[in-house]
């Protein structure tokens, strides 16, 4: 797609606009901190990120979008006050490093009907259309499966670093980003934007991911669908984990682990692969470093908050078991959380296995060169994290 630049306004104010006379009616776009995220975001994106037309079309779409269900989504907490007496108990949490086994966890611990997650298509659309009611939710379904098609067609290097499927469990990023106080940084280089990130209050975010599951968790007993506590997954956490923690107290969190030797250059390649979706020419080596501090930082913030968590609450897995042994991981898991686990819950999940087998698209390597990076130097930046959770087999 080619598109002027100057034809596509990331004016703050356009979008609002814009996302009133979609939504048609609601006006309350709730939590007002998402106005002050949105100035900041649109600002990066126009002076930071070097977008191209394109890049330009995507973010208004994608922000007018989120800012409709924004108002939707509030919407629907008037006209049904019910949903927001919706009990969330304690979540289970899989944190880690991108390419460690967080998405192969998270859709193993999904095969149990006690947990709620969210699907991607419910991340992307977590309102129903204008024609569905909660309990069909077949047009989104439908529009889930087609985007992931798209993507998949567009990008086929995408399945080898994270496998797509609309009908699976996915990141609730996807709805925290609703905020416009998250990750940006993810799509475009936008440094200066991060920095300011960093002082600012992450429990919006979070509030708002909250609100979303009660949301969420209604529309499923809609469905008939029943579970009795989320299982979620976001590499984002370990930036934020004591707003998590503070947030939803009693979580139990899942931490894996998988030497950054190997992890930080595929996530840089991955990285660098979004930004070139949205910019024009990204410099890979910008793209190594920035995520090379950002995980990093992620990293020392959990390892630091681990010092003084409560026994029990963590729990660690090593990537390479999670790969070679995933039911035996599946069952250490369960003893940690003290819940059985059946046997037909075990065949449920090697069923899942050896459907998930199948999917599996060849290798995602690059060398760590190109993004800036080397062996030597990521063993130093991450020596404290290396010393303490990889061992010399992984």
């Amino acid at each position: 797609m080619s598109v002027a630049p100057d034809q596509i306004s990331l004016a703050p104010d356009s979008m609002i606009e814009e996302a009133l006379k979609l939504a048609d009616g609601p006006t309350d776009f709730g939590d007002p901190t998402f106005r002050t995220g949105l100035a900041r975001s649109c600002e990066a994106l126009e002076h930071e990120a070097k977008l191209s037309g394109t890049g330009r079309y995507l973010f208004r779409m994608k922000f007018v979008n989120q800012l409709v269900n924004r108002l939707r989504i509030e919407d629907y907490f008037k006209r049904h006050p019910e949903i927001a007496q919706e009990k969330l108990e304690p979540p289970v949490v899989i944190v880690g490093l991108p390419r460690t086994g967080t998405t192969k966890l998270h859709r193993l611990l999904a095969c149990d009907p006690r947990f709620w997650w969210m699907a991607w298509w419910e991340a992307c659309y977590p309102v129903p259309f204008a024609d569905e009611t909660p309990g069909h939710p077949e047009g989104r379904i439908a529009r889930g499966r087609a985007d992931v098609e798209m993507m998949v067609q567009a990008m086929p290097a995408l399945t080898a670093i994270h496998p797509m499927n609309a009908d699976l469990a996915d990141e609730e990023f996807i709805l925290m980003e609703h905020s416009f106080l998250c990750g940006l940084n993810a799509y475009a280089d936008v440094p200066g934007y991060m920095a300011w990130l960093d002082q600012q209050d992450q429990t919006p975010p979070y509030r708002f991911l909250q609100r979303c599951m009660q949301f969420l968790q209604w529309q499923k007993r809609q469905r008939g669908i029943v579970g009795e506590r989320w299982v979620l997954k976001a590499p984002h956490h370990l930036l934020r984990m004591d707003t998590l923690l503070k947030v939803f107290p009693g979580t139990k969190v899942i931490q894996t682990h998988r030497d950054p030797v190997q992890s930080i250059p595929s996530i840089a390649s991955f990285i660098h692969t979004l930004w070139g979706i949205y910019g024009e020419n990204p410099d890979p080596v910008s793209a190594g470093r920035a995520w090379n501090d950002v995980m990093h930082r992620g990293l020392s913030h959990t390892m630091k908050l681990r010092e003084t968590a409560p026994a029990g609450q963590f729990f660690d897995v090593r990537f390479k078991d999670t790969v070679q042994r995933p039911l035996e991981v599946a069952r250490q898991v369960y003893a940690f959380l003290g819940l059985p686990m059946s046997a037909e819950l075990e065949k449920r999940m090697q069923d899942w296995l050896t459907e998930d087998e199948k999917t599996r698209h060849g290798r995602h390597d690059y060398p760590p060169e190109k993004f800036g990076l080397s062996a030597g130097q990521l063993r130093r930046d991450f020596a404290d994290y290396r010393q303490k959770y990889i061992q010399s087999s992984d």
